[in-house]
């Protein structure tokens, strides 16, 4: 198990020594997140300029040893739930979700409905089923898949919730910031499919790229899009860039203001939305 503490700054998929089990302390989810990496090839179907991944490549999840997954969750929750693991390594902070995040996409994986089992039964066994979120963050990409369908309305009778990835809203703002060839109207389509399964936020991050932040119309694209879903989403999360990126681009991306972070999400709530902010 991990000896270091852990920091919003370092979300690190090795800290706990497993192959696809990693606790982090999430500025977004409020406490200690333990993470499901399905993705341990560092394979992702987009490559997003601030992704923190080190040497991230395009693909899809390898094929995940399930037995291994099992004992790896069973283990840290062992660990954090009836251990001292979390007074020891994360200032005594709460377990707030078992989130599938990682390495890259986690619908990707053919398992994906299979983890999703597992969890679920770990969850009744540690008498987790109602205190305890379980979150899938995607980029939603794969949403028409009648698979990953069943294991989001899977997820939604354990606790679940998604945190859908819509970083902008043009087909050229995708294409520079995620580096996929996309359109908001199959976005838009994708996101409404995932919500009618299980509750679902908006995850936005926003950033400078080149000293510059994002043009006006891509934010008005943006709150267009956000009007137009309003009423099936939970919220929007929309924060900024806490840690390095991995990818090429490094060098082009920096931090905007908590100033500028909050008027861009009072414009959000202008449209009846919840929003939270981490810069």
């Amino acid at each position: 198990m991990a000896t270091a503490t852990l920091t919003i700054h370092d979300h690190s998929r090795d800290s706990a020594g497993f192959t696809y089990v990693y606790p982090v302390v999430s500025r977004r989810a409020g406490g200690v997140s333990i993470g499901i990496n399905l993705n341990p090839n560092n394979a992702c179907n987009w490559a997003c300029i601030y992704c923190q991944v080190p040497n991230l490549v395009r693909g899809a999840a390898p094929a995940i040893d399930l037995t291994q997954l099992e004992n790896e969750l069973r283990s840290f929750l062992n660990q954090s739930i009836r251990g001292d693991w979390l007074e020891q390594h994360a200032h005594g902070l709460p377990v707030q979700d078992i989130a599938f995040s990682g390495n890259g996409e986690p619908t990707s994986a053919r398992e994906f409905p299979s983890a999703i089992a597992i969890v679920a039964g770990l969850k009744q066994q540690f008498d987790l089923k109602s205190n305890l979120k379980v979150r899938l963050i995607t980029n939603g990409s794969l949403m028409q898949q009648q698979q990953v369908q069943q294991a989001i309305s899977a997820m939604a009778a354990i606790n679940g919730e998604v945190w859908f990835k819509v970083d902008r809203a043009t087909s050229a703002g995708m294409a520079q910031i995620n580096q996929v060839n996309d359109n908001i109207e199959a976005v838009k389509r994708r996101l409404l499919q995932c919500a009618a399964l299980c509750p679902t936020w908006v995850q936005t991050c926003w950033f400078a790229l080149d000293g510059l932040p994002p043009s006006e119309a891509e934010l008005s694209a943006y709150l267009q899009f956000l009007e137009q879903i309003k009423d099936h989403i939970a919220g929007v999360h929309f924060y900024g860039i806490a840690r390095p990126s991995m990818q090429p681009d490094a060098v082009r991306l920096s931090a905007l203001s908590m100033a500028e972070m909050e008027q861009y999400a009072e414009a959000i709530r202008k449209l009846g939305i919840v929003v939270n902010v981490s810069p």
